[in-house]
């Protein structure tokens, strides 16, 4: 029988069959999907595959040496000598007091360092990278920043590092870090920025400013006050403090942004001192618990805890619970953010505040106000206590219903005090001094003057149980 002789109906049956085929084909193919490995026909379309390793590079290449070339010259070691002592133990080693490095900012021979370095030295003596000696005048130390200005006169012009801007610093970007670690001169090191607005509580104060530039480039002792350089070349910090357990190098390091640097080092030329305008309050952190007390839909910004009578906040109408979000603009993440950029501004400066208030945004303008203006409306809210060495403040309405207690607030611990040696922690709040309660400031002030022999501070600390004891020796 030929083709064209078959009967219509069974090529119907037999196109029937075929759908039928199909569809039993395709609901089983549904039914395992989910179970089928997956398959390429050529292994180089597969995205997981080793064979695409190696054909680019994840960032493109850096050349470090255009940064070491530039900045290197502008780097000196520094040395510090007993005074009256520098020409006759230059040379000998055992007479420094101390070494660092220093990076010249101008052609005129001002050179930015740590304070740290030249604190407690009489004579300073700067070398540079062509191993010309001379020696410096301090111009002028910010303890606050931990930063000093020195300044050297030579007959020619110097070379000097160009200041870069340390707030487009992104962190993963590479740096290097310039300095003189172990009396080791022009060492160059590099690593990437680790994190930005780091604070590690090593300065000292109530003014401090700790808001590094976190780094893991390598830096040692003898790095301090040295050049932190992006790869163009330009200054973005002041190499300041390394964490560590050893007293070396351990993981990370940290510099004062050049932003702040530019500001402090500008009111140290020109007046001998820094013009710090002040805000006016004490702030606190937002953690999640505060955030959820507070009705904030996301953790940011920072608390007024108190507000300082006479200061600009006070006259703008900032309160004790309003959560400060921005200034002129700039989110504020948290205080180290705060702290750097008031730091970088003049007295008479106005700032416009946006904060949150009992879950309602608002905007005040803020003029900041000369340090010294505000210091005597600060004494009595605050005090700085070199014997026995630590800073305090009134605690607040808010803090004396949280914690339950009255009390004063320790904000800082002055290194090498004796309330250091007992390894009291700033935010340890003390109830009372030798068994009598203790409400104030002023309070413990005079009563502390009028103690010779054995002093026991208790008190408490937010967030853990229980009493603390502290005891030192008041001669």
């Amino acid at each position: 029988m030929q083709l064209s002789e078959v009967p219509s109906r069974w090529w119907l049956l037999l196109a029937l069959c075929s759908l039928g085929s199909a569809l039993t084909a395709v609901g089983l193919y549904r039914w395992l999907a989910d179970d089928r490995p997956i398959y390429y026909a050529n292994e180089a379309d597969d995205p997981l595959t080793d064979a695409k390793l190696g054909q680019f590079v994840t960032t493109p290449p850096t050349l470090f040496s255009h940064a070491a070339d530039r900045v290197t010259p502008a780097v000196v070691f520094v040395r510090t000598f007993p005074s009256g002592l520098f020409g006759l133990f230059r040379a000998n080693q055992q007479a420094e007091t101390a070494t660092g490095s220093g990076v010249l900012i101008s052609p005129e021979g001002f050179i930015v360092t740590n304070n740290h370095v030249i604190e407690g030295g009489g004579d300073i003596m700067v070398t540079l990278s062509d191993r010309r000696e001379f020696s410096a005048d301090l111009v002028g130390v910010d303890p606050s920043t931990d930063l000093a200005l020195l300044r050297i006169r030579a007959e020619a012009p110097l070379p000097y590092a160009r200041l870069g801007n340390s707030d487009s610093l992104r962190v993963g970007e590479w740096v290097l870090a310039i300095g003189n670690p172990f009396n080791l001169e022009s060492t160059v090191t590099a690593g990437i920025v680790s994190a930005k607005g780091r604070s590690i509580d090593v300065l000292e104060g109530q003014d401090r400013i700790e808001s590094f530039i976190q780094t893991d480039a390598v830096v040692n002792p003898g790095n301090s006050g040295g050049a932190l350089v992006n790869t163009r070349g330009e200054l973005i910090g002041v190499n300041t403090a390394i964490l560590t357990r050893s007293g070396r190098y351990e993981g990370y390091s940290f510099a004062v942004p050049v932003n702040l640097v530019r500001k402090i080092v500008r009111d140290l030329r020109d007046h001998g001192e820094v013009k710090r305008g002040l805000l006016g309050v004490f702030v606190d952190q937002v953690d999640a618990e505060r955030a959820n007390q507070l009705g904030l839909t996301r953790i940011a910004g920072v608390v007024v805890t108190q507000v300082t009578p006479g200061s600009g906040a006070e006259e703008a109408g900032l309160a004790v619970g309003d959560v400060i979000l921005s200034i002129n603009g700039q989110a504020i993440s948290n205080l180290p953010a705060m702290q750097e950029l008031l730091g970088r501004m003049q007295p008479g400066a106005a700032v416009r505040i946006r904060y949150i208030r009992q879950r309602q945004t608002y905007t005040a303008q803020v003029t900041l106000k000369q340090k010294g203006s505000l210091q005597a409306a600060r004494q009595s809210e605050s005090s700085s206590m070199a014997d026995p060495g630590f800073e305090l403040r009134n605690l607040t309405a808010d803090e004396r219903r949280q914690l339950g207690v009255d009390g004063v607030k320790v904000i800082s611990v002055f290194r090498g005090s004796p309330i250091a040696q007992t390894n009291m922690e700033p935010g340890f709040v003390i109830t009372a001094l030798n068994d009598r309660p203790v409400a104030s400031v002023r309070e413990l002030s005079r009563r502390l003057q009028g103690i010779r022999g054995k002093v026991v501070l208790e008190g408490v600390y937010e967030g853990y149980e229980g009493k603390y004891y502290y005891a030192y020796a008041r001669n």
